[in-house]
């Protein structure tokens, strides 16, 4: 893989920069006094802090196929930090828990609440020409086995073209809200408000290591859109991501090392999707490669690894709240970029117009593949929320993300991952939203959540 130069375009008049460009072949920008970026991410200590002396990692079988990136992060532990609960109050002792026990409260459905009809006064017909007796409802008959029912109106039949055959309403499509829920992880997705088609995807997952214990998967891919069947590439991004995952963690690959080469499989099939029939340029000539953004988590055997290319992000929110949150990635994005190099102040750089235009995505156009990954041992239980900026954008600091989980994440990741998407929707829901709640440590297997 190729190290990429400083920047991929220049910070004066954005033209594209070769690799070992001294000065902007545009404007003549020095490009010198911009510092090289590292050949890694640096791992980032939960509790905020710069990475310091750290325990020796946790012991992980050999891969069976590694190479000269297999170098696991150091991890580190977190730090003692008051904090509140998802309503800013003071977080009470008796309303945390941790991850494997059990609620009694009810589990909430996303489904609209369906109240049963009355039932007849009287078993016997009105007569002939009677008016239907006073507070008695006729029964509804019912539907063929497989026939959908309005959203809206929860009385008609749903044509084939996706509209109420009752009450004219377009019901949503497949994908503009998504929900699952596996043991104690969980996702929603949601179109939001200002979108035609929701672009972003997830997948959650579980393996079983070597060993028998158990290991969980969060994927969560957002579209680019102003590329080309955005909603294709982050879907087979989460794909292609979790089905590396599955297959590698298994075997015994150390989850950093795993999570590198599932972001490598998300990006070929990003790029395969490039390929098209020449039918098709003809027909929308402006067409360019598919892309999409990409940030996982796998906890595993004590471990928390993070993955990522772009701007999607991972929070790490403890359970207890005593401990400090933080955000666990770095965008690929223009701010963060001027931000590292020195050139502006983080309120100068996103207050700029090309704040959040991103730097780094998988698809067959990117400048170069640079997957980032990080690896935290955490000294307590918390949930690790993964998101797109469709939620982020409501919630950007780690203590604004903690202020909006629920304080019982970890034990209702569904609920917690409703909320949050609420949360963004009452907040304007200009983007697609999608977020995964991981709780940490991993429940033992058959656990499940409430």
């Amino acid at each position: 893989m190729h190290q990429p130069a400083a920047l991929s375009t220049c910070p004066s008049c954005e033209e594209p920069l070769e690799a070992g460009d001294l000065f902007c072949g545009a404007c003549g920008y020095d490009l010198s006094a911009i510092p090289t970026p590292p050949s890694d991410r640096p791992t980032l200590a939960i509790n905020g802090l710069p990475p310091g002396p750290a325990p020796a990692p946790a012991e992980w079988p050999v891969a069976s196929e590694v190479d000269s990136s297999d170098v696991p992060a150091p991890t580190h532990r977190s730090a003692d930090l008051p904090g509140t609960d998802s309503r800013g109050g003071d977080l009470e002792a008796s309303g945390q828990g941790s991850p494997g026990q059990v609620s009694a409260e009810p589990r909430v459905s996303a489904e609209p609440d369906e109240y049963p009809l009355p039932a007849p006064a009287a078993a016997q017909p009105a007569a002939e020409g009677a008016p239907p007796a006073v507070g008695v409802a006729e029964p509804t008959p019912t539907p063929p086995t497989g026939t959908k029912l309005c959203v809206a109106c929860r009385a008609g039949h749903v044509a084939p073209d996706g509209y109420c055959e009752n009450c004219g309403h377009a019901q949503p499509r497949e994908r503009d809200h998504m929900e699952q829920e596996l043991q104690a992880v969980a996702a929603v997705s949601d179109r939001g408000l200002r979108h035609h088609r929701n672009e972003d995807a997830f997948a959650i997952s579980s393996a079983t290591l070597p060993d028998g214990s158990p290991a969980v998967i969060a994927i969560v891919c957002d579209g680019v859109s102003s590329a080309t069947r955005p909603d294709e590439a982050s879907m087979a991004a989460s794909r292609a991501a979790d089905a590396s995952l599955q297959d590698a963690l298994p075997r015994g690959t150390h989850p950093q090392q795993a999570m590198h080469d599932a972001i490598i499989a998300a990006a070929e099939a990003v790029n395969s999707l490039a390929a098209e029939p020449d039918s098709a340029r003809e027909h929308s000539p402006h067409q360019n490669a598919p892309a999409c953004t990409l940030v996982g988590a796998v906890v595993a055997a004590g471990l928390l690894v993070i993955g990522w290319v772009g701007d999607s992000r991972a929070y790490w929110i403890p359970v207890d709240r005593t401990g400090p949150t933080a955000r666990l990635t770095e965008d690929d994005s223009w701010a963060a970029q001027m931000v590292a190099a020195g050139l502006m102040n983080e309120a100068e750089a996103y207050a700029d117009e090309r704040a959040h235009a991103i730097t780094g995505w998988l698809g067959a156009d990117a400048y170069e593949l640079e997957p980032h990954t990080a690896s935290f041992k955490p000294d307590r239980p918390g949930v690790v929320v993964v998101c797109t900026d469709g939620l982020w954008n409501y919630a950007e600091a780690a203590e604004d993300m903690a202020r909006a989980v629920p304080a019982d994440a970890a034990l209702r990741p569904l609920h917690s991952a409703q909320v949050l998407v609420g949360h963004a929707l009452d907040g304007g829901g200009h983007d697609n939203v999608t977020v995964a709640i991981v709780p940490f440590p991993a429940p033992p297997q058959g656990a499940g959540s409430a």
